[in-house]
């Protein structure tokens, strides 16, 4: 299938899962497109996706940071992530890597392909049999629980008296939850901090 057949996704947001406990649910929705998509992920997936979405940095790399790392010293790089089969509730994904020379297109989890595909800043493509089959349309974009444009919030359930932390309150609590390598509570104090900031510029 050739790529102008494919269709291009963005990574939307990340929420939990309303059908599997401890899971998370990574929403991929179309570029210029009404269409998302649902991928029930893993926590420690979801954990690495958030801080990179966040913009969090931790203290050592987890293994997406790796990856990263590796095909940078070796001057491979990531040419897309192709969501190419939906079976039994499982997306199935594969990656096209190149050194200039030649290409190699490897299996991949999907929750794994899109981790190193926000870090590479890589294309995400998927069928139209994929997306109408798996996807959903949203009424409204006001509908929308999760976010990833800048100016929206990110979905968190932040316990009401951290709420009402200060911002220099929640970047020491930040700092803390990092240096414990506590990445998915520090996701979520760095989306509250965020939140916090538009806040106040917006006044």
């Amino acid at each position: 299938m050739k790529n102008k057949d494919r269709i291009k996704l963005k990574v939307v947001g990340l929420t939990y899962s309303q059908i599997q406990s401890g899971a998370y649910a990574l929403i991929l929705g179309q570029v210029e497109g009404p269409y998302r998509i649902p991928v029930v992920i893993g926590a420690p997936e979801a954990q690495s996706i958030a801080i990179k979405l966040e913009g969090i940095i931790p203290p050592r790399p987890l293994t997406h940071d790796l990856f990263e790392s590796f095909t940078h010293a070796f001057g491979i790089k990531l040419k897309q992530v192709y969501i190419y089969k939906f079976e039994d509730g499982i997306f199935y994904s594969e990656l096209t890597f190149s050194d200039g020379e030649r290409q190699i297109v490897l299996d991949s989890r999907t929750s794994d392909a899109i981790a190193i595909a926000i870090r590479t800043k890589s294309p995400i493509y998927t069928t139209q049999e994929i997306l109408t089959t798996t996807g959903f349309v949203l009424d409204s974009e006001s509908n929308t629980p999760m976010r990833r444009d800048k100016d929206d919030e990110f979905d968190i359930d932040a316990e009401p008296k951290i709420e009402n932390y200060a911002i220099e309150e929640l970047e020491s609590l930040l700092a803390k939850h990092i240096e414990k390598e506590e990445y998915e509570e520090a996701a979520k104090i760095q989306a509250l901090i965020n939140e916090k900031k538009n806040k106040n510029n917006s006044h």
